[in-house]
């Protein structure tokens, strides 16, 4: 199967594989030459949802992307509380989970739970482990950046009330079982979506 990476980009998709795609309908560039630019000029062009960059090492093949980009390092959680349902944020228009860039000097864990109580209001937060790591790209300030995003398991004991961080347009900030996941999944992110479709969780 080869390695393989998973970036996104609003809802378009750039798969970084050290394995040819099966369906001959692809579109593949090499990585090594392939300029952002280009692929950004691919995505307009051809209306494409999706195209293959292909690297045949494997080593080094994350960081020949990376170079590629201003990478920005993030941190969050996939928070469930003392009923097993999972906190979920929602921001300009879709459901999120709380996360957030790392400052400087700080751990991934350490950032990641400060990102969780500043978005939501939770405290008491224990981590449980490495879930997962995900890619999108960003623009800011007319740059396009690359946010590698750490999640974190995370359980609480905290009932208290949820304080969703209006500052960073964060409206509301809400508990949600396994059905109201899958519906707030549908109004999500494609790398959220990814997350917990490998976790199978919604």
């Amino acid at each position: 199967m080869g390695q393989k990476y998973k970036v996104f980009i609003n809802t378009k998709l750039m798969i970084l594989t050290t394995a040819f795609p099966k369906s001959k309908d692809s579109l593949v560039f090499p990585l090594a030459s392939t300029s952002f630019q280009t692929i950004l000029q691919v995505f307009k062009e051809t209306k494409a949802r999706k195209i293959y960059l292909m690297c045949d090492d494997p080593a080094i093949l994350l960081k020949t992307f990376k170079s590629k980009l201003q990478v920005v390092q993030a941190g969050g959680g996939l928070v469930r509380n003392q009923s097993g349902k999972m906190l979920f944020i929602f921001r300009k228009g879709k459901w999120d989970l709380p996360k957030g860039k790392i400052d400087k000097g700080e751990t991934l864990e350490n950032g990641a739970k400060r990102e969780v109580k500043e978005e939501t209001g939770v405290k008491k937060l224990e981590l449980n482990g490495l879930a997962g790591v995900t890619y999108h790209i960003f623009k800011r300030n007319g740059k396009y950046q690359l946010k590698e995003t750490h999640w974190f398991h995370m359980t609480t004991t905290y009932t208290g009330k949820l304080k969703p961080q209006l500052q960073e347009d964060i409206t509301e900030a809400k508990w949600k079982g396994p059905k109201k996941t899958e519906k707030a999944l549908e109004n999500s992110y494609g790398n959220i979506k990814h997350l917990l479709k490998d976790l199978k969780i919604g």
